[in-house]
C-alpha cells in the first residue's frame, strides 16, 4: 500500500514539473543574445495584459508572444534600445515600465502625488471641521426629557416582544 502511494505522488510530483516546464519560454542563448541581455530587456517592459508584471514574470500568452519577439530582434542583430524602440512604437509608452517624462506622459508621472495631495487635503478639511465642533450642553430639562423618551422607547419595544 505504501510502495504504491509513494509511486502516484512521484507520478504526480512529475506532471506537475512538467507542466512548470513547459509554462516556461526556451530560448537557446548560446549564440550572440545572452540570458542576462534577454532578461535585462524583458525586465523593463511591461505585460500588456497583466499591466502591473514586467513581460519577464509574465505567464500570459501575449507575454510568451512579445519574449518570442524580443527573442527573435536580439538574435537578428538589433540593439537593447532598437528592440525597446520597435516595441514603443507598436504599442505606445505604456509598455515601458518606466515611460519618459514628457506631455503625454506626465499624468503618470505627476497623477500619484496629486491625487495624494487632494488625499490630504481632504483629511485635514475633516479633522479641522471636528475640531471645530462645539459639544452640545443640555440643559436639566432636556436631559429629563431624553431619558423619559428612551424609557417609552424601550417600554414599546418590550411589549411589542412579549407579543
Amino acid at each position: 500500500m505504501r510502495q504504491s502511494l509513494k509511486i502516484v505522488f512521484m507520478v504526480l510530483c512529475l506532471f506537475a514539473w512538467q507542466q512548470v516546464i513547459a509554462g516556461f519560454d526556451n530560448f537557446d542563448f548560446s549564440g550572440d543574445v545572452t540570458e542576462k541581455r534577454f532578461q535585462n530587456v524583458v525586465s523593463k517592459l511591461r505585460c500588456l495584459v497583466c499591466q502591473n508584471e514586467s513581460l519577464a514574470g509574465s505567464q500570459a500568452e501575449l507575454a510568451k508572444d512579445l519574449r518570442r519577439e524580443v527573442y527573435d530582434l536580439m538574435t537578428s542583430g538589433k540593439t537593447d534600445k532598437e528592440v525597446i524602440d520597435f516595441l514603443v512604437s507598436r504599442y505606445g509608452d505604456f509598455v515601458l515600465y518606466q515611460p519618459p517624462v514628457r506631455p503625454s506622459t506626465w499624468l503618470l508621472w505627476i497623477g500619484p502625488f496629486v491625487l495624494f495631495a487632494i488625499a490630504l487635503f481632504m483629511l485635514l478639511r475633516k479633522l479641522t471641521r471636528r475640531s471645530k465642533m462645539q459639544e452640545v450642553v443640555l440643559s436639566d430639562s432636556e436631559r429629563n426629557r431624553v431619558h423619559q423618551l428612551l424609557e417609552e422607547t424601550s417600554a414599546d419595544s418590550q411589549n411589542e416582544n412579549r407579543e
